[in-house]
């Protein structure tokens, strides 16, 4: 298990109950909070280019420039407490409710290492086939702002939990498809910082309220190699970080809680070139949609300087997205490594991971959605399905309950496809909240299957599971389901009696037309005609000897 030295202190009840107002002439935060829609499949991106230039022309211009991206996530821990004090990690809470001496960053408070942000460190950097430091240290990042009390955030510099790794991303087919790789530069452990609320209330409408409730909430930031091209890749790789986080449960993922964060680096170059181009940031990108379109702009942008020989405007700095205007618009210049002025954090001892404890971690890891992705391809589903299945770790679960009671691969896949996610979508649920279980799911699939009911019978029974729960066999019962071959064979022999000219075309050779009977058939009984005794049974009475 891991040395470090970790938590052995009680959860103290010591909290401030107060609020610091600091007046300013502008509503503009200088840390933004970045947060990435839940959705995995992109929207088309709608590139906004700079107006004035032919779309003709444009692609003209781009066609001699490659972009190079790169995405810096931030994840924030689902862990009970702070990462270096005994204060709730809850979202939502009433401001300064949730703070201590030590996440206040009041003189003599000394931060003691939550044990859960080693083990989640871990859990990510193996998930990422990262190679591990089994020694790593903590450093401080300093720079000031209202949201940081101490003037400085640990977090670790030189030495990381985590370095050197990758993730797979399959790209949807309406973006062209195909398989990715993205390398991972490294996975280290950080704290969050506070956050300003404006106020807009009585002699405060031009302050900020600094909440500290967010101080010391813990953080994994994962560093991707510049390896993507495109939107829709740098897209698709933030999907990927937010179904890995949640498979593994080190983070709900939630975007509209600020808990997974990206910022986008981007620069562009001219085809052929080696030399990376200035690297500009890209913050307040609210949605994987959001990001898409905020990278083709900026390499619009970016393209177009370059063409007009005014590369020397591209300069490094953090810009903002403005959904409004579609566009990137400055916001402050963008610090460099040596502006942070990291060094070596004193009150935190070193991390030490022991192979044991290392090898431990990776035996509980569960099956990732790489992983899930190949296993459904294996079994004959396509792409699509395969997508769709694997991007949720819950619907995933569910559907592999399904097959693993019997079920037909391709038939489960569908119903949760179509039917189940139309009910799930209009009812505003999740798969979790449904009452049909996957048991039941399989039954019914069988029933369907081996013609107990009709298809339109077992959709009518899936609904009512789907809402008020129960049983196949149950539903089955209550539908008054016709069995009886005399009734089943007098329901025949009626519709035979009115469709003399079919009767005689399908004894001249239209086989075909026994489609039309057995419809005929359901049709009258209202669907409660058992499909494998109507089948058997208007097979005999058709070709029957008159």
């Amino acid at each position: 298990m891991s040395t470090t030295l970790f938590r052995t202190i009680q959860p103290n009840h010591f909290t401030l109950l107060t609020t610091a107002l600091l007046r300013t002439r502008t509503k503009t935060s200088r840390h933004i909070s970045v947060r990435c829609q839940t959705s995995t499949t992109t929207q088309q991106p709608r590139t906004s280019a700079p107006k004035n230039h032919g779309s003709n022309k444009l692609d003209e211009i781009l066609k001699d420039y490659e972009a190079v991206i790169g995405i810096e996530t931030h994840v924030q821990l689902s862990t009970s407490t702070k990462a270096f004090c005994s204060c709730p990690n809850s979202y939502g809470s009433h401001p300064n409710t949730s703070i201590c001496p030590v996440c206040m960053g009041l003189p003599g408070a000394l931060p003691v290492l939550s044990s859960k942000v080693v083990d989640f460190g871990v859990r990510l950097g193996l998930a990422l086939n990262c190679s591990l430091s089994l020694k790593s240290k903590f450093d401080r990042k300093q720079y000031f702002y209202p949201d940081l009390p101490k003037g400085y955030q640990i977090s670790q510099f030189d030495v990381p939990i985590a370095s050197g790794g990758y993730v797979d991303v399959d790209i949807p087919l309406e973006f062209g498809g195909g398989h990715r790789r993205f390398g991972i530069t490294r996975v280290h452990m950080e704290e969050d910082a506070g956050k300003l609320l404006h106020s807009d209330a009585g002699d405060y409408s031009q302050a900020m309220i600094v909440d500290l409730n967010r101080a010391g909430v813990p953080l994994l930031e994962i560093v991707s190699e510049p390896d993507m091209r495109s939107g829709v890749e740098a897209a698709e790789y933030g999907s990927e970080m937010q179904r890995i986080v949640r498979y593994l449960g080190v983070s709900n993922g939630n975007m509209q809680e600020g808990s997974l964060r990206c910022d986008v680096n981007i620069s562009i170059r001219p085809i052929g070139q080696a030399e990376f181009g200035t690297k500009v940031e890209i913050k307040n990108l609210n949605a994987f949609s959001a990001m898409s379109r905020a990278i083709d702009y900026e390499i619009t942008r970016q393209a177009l300087l370059y063409n007009q020989g005014q590369a020397d405007k591209i300069v490094t700095e953090t810009r903002l997205w403005d959904e409004g205007a579609q566009k990137t618009v400055t916001m402050r210049k963008k610090e460099g490594l040596a502006d942070y002025r990291y060094f070596p954090e004193p009150d935190l001892p070193e991390v030490i991971l022991t192979q044991e404890y290392v090898d431990s971690i990776r035996a509980s890891l569960p099956e990732l959605p790489e992983a899930k992705r190949r296993r459904y391809e294996a079994m004959g589903l396509g792409i699509q399905d395969v997508l769709f299945l694997a991007n949720d770790v819950s619907v995933a679960e569910y559907f592999d309950e399904v097959i693993g009671k019997g079920a037909d691969v391709k038939s489960a896949a569908n119903w949760l496809m179509s039917d189940i996610a139309a009910y799930l979508k209009n009812e505003e649920l999740s798969i979790s909240d449904v009452k049909l279980t996957p048991h039941e799911l399989a039954e019914l699939i069988a029933a369907i299957k081996d013609e107990t009911i009709s298809g339109k019978i077992g959709k009518q029974i899936l609904f009512e599971l789907l809402a008020k729960g129960g049983t196949v066999q149950g539903m089955i019962k209550e539908k008054d389901l016709i069995t009886d071959p005399v009734e089943i064979e007098k329901v025949i022999m009626k519709v035979i009696s009115e469709s003399p000219k079919q009767l005689e075309q399908y004894r001249s050779g239209k086989t075909k037309l026994q489609g039309f009977f057995a419809g005929q058939v359901m049709k009258m009984s209202k669907g409660k005609a058992n499909p494998a005794l109507l089948n058997k049974i208007l097979l005999e009475k058709l070709n029957a000897k008159e």
